[in-house]
């Protein structure tokens, strides 16, 4: 007699700055990252979510897809970024030149 589980629970999170949403789903063995995330209906409180763009990982870590879930697992789903994080540090390491703040905190010599 098989004793193991034909369903596994998967929570399934978004967050935005001031709100988050965790949904839990009781998927099927073998599911991937992208059939659970259906399955959550996750799409439903947030209609910007693009099935077929998203970015997801499990634990901050970056995941395929068509990855296959298993029990316990936390999918998350990443939002866009807004600015390239690169950019942002140049951005302020300039200013701070400029402000005559300028340390190696910012990587930026003063001149």
């Amino acid at each position: 007699m098989n004793h193991e589980p034909e369903h596994i629970m998967i929570d399934v999170v978004y967050a935005l700055p001031k709100q988050q949403k965790i949904i839990s789903v009781n998927a099927r063995l073998g599911a991937t990252a992208i059939e659970v995330l259906k399955q959550s209906g996750m799409q439903t409180f947030f209609p910007e979510i693009d099935y077929d763009n998203v970015k997801l990982g499990i634990f901050s870590n970056l995941i395929k897809p068509d990855r296959v879930m298993e029990a316990g697992e936390r999918l998350e789903i990443y939002r866009p970024l807004i600015a390239d994080p690169k950019d942002v540090r140049r951005r302020r390491a300039e200013k701070a030149v400029q402000e005559g703040r300028a340390n190696k905190t910012t990587g930026s010599k003063i001149k």
